[in-house]
């Protein structure tokens, strides 16, 4: 059988040296998810799993370079500093790639991965990779929850993500995919995006988000005077949920911020936009897994890409009480 896992790597962690650790590099752990004994922590730790594929994004006729977005992450992260109240650790669990064009059971090995972290008390946190890792990633925690929980969906995005999956699984249909999954099992569909854009979605896919009663936050509702309506919104999707998938498509930002994405636009949002509806989710304490998705270090501009993205997991990792 085809291995589709590489173990974690420490010479990918490098940065400036400090006497008191001050840097992630510094300070990271290395978790191999196929050894002998995986140390089950004390207290939640955040882990990150990367998906080292772009077939998605291939098949969804977008530009490739995405599987390499894991490698670029780490090596933007493990530069920042790691503050007191940061996490008390933070692991590296490795990447699952793709390397034969076979998609399908690429997911399928992201999602027992995510599984198997979950259920030894770590957070996953998934580092794309085109946005099929969403389907794969929401398919690990809803094997690892088990029947009885309500597992939502929110996802930052331009797209709607909702296209068929025709051909197979492509980076624009993960939610549809999880919609049959979820009607398959009798399970609840909820799906909220932020940062929907008229001219990144057909028809079809406005329609079909109406047909699944998804939550949705149009762009320009995201402005700061439309902030205190909005979260409102948003604290109403929450609240029936018992536990939160959080999912970060970098193709949402606008290209000032994020050059390095298979679709880049001048139109999308600032990072400061989306401040107050991440400090809302982390807040709630239902997150159980956070991704981020459509980072293509060959298409980035200085790394600024990669530094955004790493600078959002940056601002998790130092949340008050999350770890």
């Amino acid at each position: 059988m085809k291995t589709r896992y590489s173990p974690p790597d420490q010479g990918i962690w490098q940065g400036r040296p400090s006497e008191q650790r001050e840097y992630i590099h510094e300070n990271i752990k290395l978790l191999d998810l196929e050894g002998d004994r995986i140390p089950e922590p004390p207290k939640r730790v955040p882990a990150i799993i990367g998906y080292a594929c772009d077939e998605g994004v291939r098949r969804n006729q977008g530009r490739p370079g995405a599987r390499s977005g894991p490698a670029a992450f780490r090596k933007a992260l493990g530069k920042m500093p790691l503050h007191d109240k940061a996490a008390g650790s933070l692991c590296d669990a490795g990447d699952i790639h793709c390397e034969d064009e076979d998609l399908e059971a690429t997911q399928q090995a992201f999602a027992a991965s995510v599984k198997l972290l979950v259920k030894k008390g770590y957070m996953p946190l998934g580092i794309g990779g085109g946005h099929d890792i969403a389907y794969a990633h929401y398919l690990g925690l809803w094997k690892a929850l088990g029947g009885g929980k309500r597992l939502g969906i929110l996802n930052f995005d331009a797209h709607f993500d909702l296209r068929q999956p025709t051909g197979g699984a492509h980076s624009g249909s993960p939610f549809l995919q999880i919609a049959q999954l979820c009607e398959e099992s009798g399970s609840s569909f909820d799906y909220g995006c932020i940062g929907i854009r008229k001219d990144a979605n057909p028809k079809e896919l406005w329609d079909r988000a109406v047909s699944l009663n998804v939550w949705v936050l149009e762009r320009e509702l995201m402005q700061p005077h439309h902030t205190k309506k909005s979260l409102e919104g948003l604290a109403a999707f929450l609240d029936p949920l018992d536990a939160v998938y959080l999912t970060l498509d970098l193709d949402g930002f606008s290209s000032s911020y994020a050059p390095g994405v298979s679709a880049a636009s001048p139109m999308g949002y600032s990072p400061e936009a989306v401040f107050p509806y991440l400090e809302m989710v982390l807040n709630t304490g239902k997150l159980i897994g956070l991704d981020i998705a459509e980072l293509s270090p060959p298409l980035d501009r200085d790394g600024q890409t990669s530094v955004l993205a790493a600078a959002l997991v940056h601002k998790v990792l130092h949340h008050p009480g999350l770890f």
